[in-house]
């Protein structure tokens, strides 16, 4: 995956607030992207942007929850502080129920923004390094055989290796090679990193494939 270096992006529709935001920023060694409006935001996005996005909640056109909403669509995990007036407290707890990550109403203190943006950075970063395990997985995934995904299938039903072998029609012994081949390829080292592993990308796994009587 090839994430962008981490920035703060502004999207903030008052020049004065946006510019004078941004310096404060760039004070304290934050790099910067600042946008006068939502679109132009959503124009640039894609999903390696990483770090967070410092949003006002009400703009002319597209306002900040609109924003939200779309990059929402588009599976973006880029967290989101909205800054609000005080009358948009409402709607920012609901902005918060549909994922962003925190608020901070207007006038805030610097340091309390710095904070939230402090938090915020962290944030990323761990899902962005959960989101890279699990890509990892699923392509260890992608390399078993079917076979081998029959196998798995079962053992985490936490099937014997006796049972798995009458289920599949093979001997027991090659259920053992099977399995062993699936500890190995997944490198899991044990049954529950295996399960924990699987639900983290392919919850459907979980469940054997239904097939008509």
């Amino acid at each position: 995956m090839n994430v962008d270096a981490a920035k703060v992006y502004i999207v903030e529709d008052d020049d004065a607030v946006r510019e004078s935001l941004q310096l404060v920023l760039e004070s304290v060694g934050y790099k910067i992207k600042a946008f006068a409006n939502a679109n132009a935001f959503l124009d640039a996005y894609h999903g390696d942007m990483a770090g967070c996005l410092v949003l006002d909640i009400r703009m002319p056109g597209m306002n900040g929850m609109e924003l939200q909403r779309k990059l929402n669509e588009r599976n973006s995990i880029l967290p989101v502080i909205f800054v609000t007036g005080h009358g948009d407290v409402p709607m920012a707890v609901e902005a918060m129920q549909q994922g962003a990550l925190d608020f901070v109403q207007k006038p805030y203190r610097e340091q309390e923004l710095l904070e939230k943006i402090e938090r915020a950075f962290k944030v990323d970063l761990d899902n962005r390094e959960s989101l890279q395990q699990r890509q990892v997985i699923a392509t260890r995934l992608q390399n078993l055989t079917p076979r081998e995904l029959d196998v798995l299938r079962l053992m985490i039903e936490g099937k014997a290796n006796k049972v798995i072998a009458i289920d599949l029609d093979i001997s027991q012994r090659t259920v053992e090679i099977h399995r062993a081949r699936v500890m190995e390829k997944l490198e899991a080292h044990s049954l529950a990193h295996l399960v924990r592993m699987v639900m983290a990308v392919d919850s459907a796994l979980l469940h054997p494939p239904t097939t008509n009587s």
